[in-house]
């Protein structure tokens, strides 16, 4: 009943905060030179850090740590705080995502109503967990990758089975309630492939497998690249509040530089003003982006999220496997639409480490009856399991 509670009520954040995106999204689409005001935006999210957001400064990462540790709190003033930040960022074009906003809020929310009910122990790890499920379930319409995710994401040494049903109860009343709220999720299809003989089958998906390696590597450049971002703000920069300044100042000048501008923003739906513009909307289809899409994605987003400019990471990591896997089916001669949608799930997968929630993702995403995604997602999965030894073996071996 708690975790109902708690998904219904994160499902009508989640829906007003979509909402909300919306509108500031077709502002700046409409008056595309509020770039500029980009470090105003860094300077006032990050003062509203400074001066209420002790503690809060992690976000998502918070909220693992926090399922990890039995005594962990997580403050309620975390959900006003980086939905003021998220809607300030893509107001004035950041390249960021939605779904760090939605877990957040999620999670800010539990840790109120764990602490209001006086939880402790496993009752609020739980808790934490349902509001993962119920934030990751309704802002993607996926409460079955929702459910998934709140085990995986974290990391924890096991999955507590005991959270399951709450996860369960909070991901789908999230879901629905957000869908009851007027909120519609984009609708993507890949076409069954017919006729295929064995060889060609085997061709196809060795392939795929190359693929699914440049997929992998591409989701960590994404994660090394905002992660010495990160690094090199914090070393030369003492106080918090100006990282995000910088981060505005730095994407406004690439911006200036190369003229490149479709890479800024959500990326998920056709801008009006620009539809000529590479989308989510427009990537499944031939033609609809170009070569290097995923790389000016890949470098303004980590130039974003970063610097410390609020907003997820899960779109923009979307729209980066989605429009490599175009560039490459133009390599590889295979169907635009099935590469897109694999690259989509698996850069996603890649980069946060969760290979289960892509998988299920995918397959909610895209169908259930298609065989050619099924195995194509196997292969994307395996892909993903030879880089996780990779790394760790490197580890091992002290690289």
């Amino acid at each position: 009943m708690i975790a109902g509670l708690l998904g219904t009520a994160t499902g009508g954040c989640v829906a007003l905060f979509l909402w909300l995106l919306q509108m500031v999204t077709m502002v700046f689409w409409q008056f595309p030179h509020l770039l500029y005001l980009l470090p105003v935006a860094g300077l006032i999210s990050g003062l509203l850090y400074q001066w209420a957001g002790h503690g809060v400064e992690r976000g998502n990462r918070l909220i693992f740590e926090q399922i990890r540790n039995p005594d962990g709190l997580v403050p309620l003033r975390m959900a006003p705080l980086v939905l003021a930040g998220t809607l300030l960022t893509h107001l004035c074009g950041g390249s960021a995502g939605r779904e760090g906003t939605a877990v957040q809020m999620g999670g800010s929310l539990a840790g109120g109503l764990g602490r209001w009910l006086r939880f402790s122990g496993a009752r609020r790890q739980t808790l934490l967990q349902s509001g993962l499920a119920g934030g990751f379930g309704a802002v993607f319409g996926t409460p079955l990758a929702g459910i998934v995710y709140a085990f995986e994401a974290p990391q924890t040494d096991r999955w507590r089975l005991q959270a399951l049903g709450p996860c369960v109860v909070a991901a789908m009343l999230g879901h629905l309630t957000a869908t009851a709220c007027g909120t519609t999720h984009a609708t993507c299809s890949i076409a069954d492939i017919t006729n295929t003989s064995a060889s060609a089958w085997l061709q196809m998906h060795g392939l795929l497998l190359l693929a699914g390696v440049a997929f992998v590597l591409t989701g960590r450049l994404y994660v090394k690249a905002s992660e010495n971002v990160g690094r090199v703000l914090n070393h030369w920069i003492q106080r918090s509040w100006l990282r995000p300044v910088c981060g505005g100042l730095l994407l406004v000048l690439l911006v200036s530089i190369t003229g490149q501008t479709e890479a800024l923003g959500l990326g998920a739906d056709c801008n009006p003003w620009q539809p000529q513009a590479t989308s989510l909307a427009t990537v499944f289809t031939p033609g609809g982006s170009g070569w290097s899409s995923w790389w000016w994605k890949l470098i303004f987003t980590a130039l974003t999220v970063g610097s410390g400019l609020r907003g997820g990471e899960v779109t923009p990591l979307f729209y980066i496997g989605a429009t490599l896997g175009h560039s490459l089916s133009r390599l590889l001669r295979l169907p635009v639409d099935l590469l897109s949608g694999l690259g989509f799930v698996t850069v996603f997968g890649a980069a946060l480490r969760v290979p289960v929630t892509s998988l299920v993702l995918g397959l909610e995403l895209f169908g259930w009856r298609d065989v050619e995604l099924w195995t194509g997602l196997i292969v994307m999965q395996v892909a993903q399991r030879v880089a996780a030894g990779w790394r760790r073996k490197q580890q091992r071996r002290g690289f």
